[in-house]
């Protein structure tokens, strides 16, 4: 399944430092991957809206039942607020039945770095998992 681009919501200000969120995912199950994957559309809609959002992408691997996200935000508390915000909220507790792991990972760069790489949201994920 392709990538999902990087959608830009809204255009962070030149010289801004943003804060980068990335995620891995991993169901329990390939039903837990269908459900997580059908949600998806309506996550990307509140990303498109949320205040404060610099970026978002998706990398699906639902036969493999994984998942990565990667966002950037204006600050912290934006990431926070679209996280207690709906649907991302109810979607992400009831995602909670049929994970079988997740990862989180956060750092900051210049706005003029976005978007950010996969490669570069896997491996700091790695070395999360590692406890660097």
């Amino acid at each position: 399944m392709p990538d999902s681009p990087w959608l830009t919501p809204t255009q962070a200000a030149a010289g801004a430092e943003v804060y980068v969120m990335a995620s891995r995912f991993e169901t329990a199950t390939l039903l837990g991957a269908v459900r997580f994957f059908l949600k998806a559309p309506g996550i990307i809609g509140q990303i498109r809206k949320a205040p404060g959002a610099h970026g978002a992408a998706l990398r699906a691997r639902v036969l493999g039942r994984t998942f990565l996200t990667l966002s950037a935000w204006e600050d912290r508390e934006a990431l926070y607020r679209f996280a207690r915000s709906e649907p991302h909220r109810s979607s992400s507790r009831a995602a909670s039945a049929y994970m079988k792991e997740s990862a989180f990972t956060f750092w900051t760069v210049p706005a003029s770095e976005l978007p950010i790489a996969w490669d570069e949201a896997e491996r700091r994920l790695a070395e999360r998992k590692q406890g660097y």
